[in-house]
């Protein structure tokens, strides 16, 4: 299987990956050369033509110069436009997102850890433990055998369920999930 990394990062363009540098350095250096040949000939041979030829030459060393650094920029945009895609899919499919160059192989902070959930948890624990007294209640109580007391057994698993319940809305919170849910917890 194969990763949905980013393919731009530096170990794939050490590797023989793609390299702007490596597309627009031959031909640049070209349009160059010629332009400083071309300006020599003209100011050694003082003429109107060497002059005409310098000028053709910089005019296409500027146009190459020019869609060069486009594409460039071009280039650019298109890769942070495919990692936003593939950070999107990730999230999607609940996979972390991929590394940028901005990441800089550091850690990034997904969510910070606010009160509310601190609330949550808290209320959440409360809600477990009173789960497990009651539960104990109930053993307690079948261990007695024929003299236990039905009604405490019911009430016990009655406390459970309501006790269940408002456990499981404060963890799917409808609306704003920064809030715990407001409410009563009955003991």
């Amino acid at each position: 299987m194969r990763s949905l990394g980013n393919p731009n990062s530096s170990s794939t363009t050490a590797k023989g990956g793609f390299s702007m540098f490596r597309i627009s350095g031959p031909g640049m250096m070209v349009f160059i050369v010629a332009f400083v040949v071309a300006v020599i000939f003209a100011a050694n041979q003082n003429d109107v033509v060497g002059w005409v030829v310098a000028i053709i030459a910089g005019f296409w060393l500027a146009l190459a110069a020019f869609v060069v650094f486009s594409i460039q920029r071009a280039a650019k945009k298109a890769g942070a436009k495919l990692t936003e895609a593939q950070n999107a899919f990730n999230a999607a499919t609940g996979r972390a997102p991929s590394r940028t160059s901005a990441d800089h192989g550091g850690t990034r902070l997904v969510k910070a850890r606010s009160d509310a959930d601190e609330v949550r948890d808290m209320k959440l624990d409360h809600s477990f433990k009173i789960v497990q007294v009651q539960v104990r209640v109930v053993e307690q109580e079948r261990a007695k055998g024929a003299a236990s007391d039905e009604d405490t057994i019911r009430r016990a698993l009655e406390t459970i369920e309501i006790t269940a319940t408002n456990a499981r809305d404060m963890i799917k919170s409808p609306g704003s999930a920064d809030e715990p849910v407001s409410g009563t917890i009955i003991d």
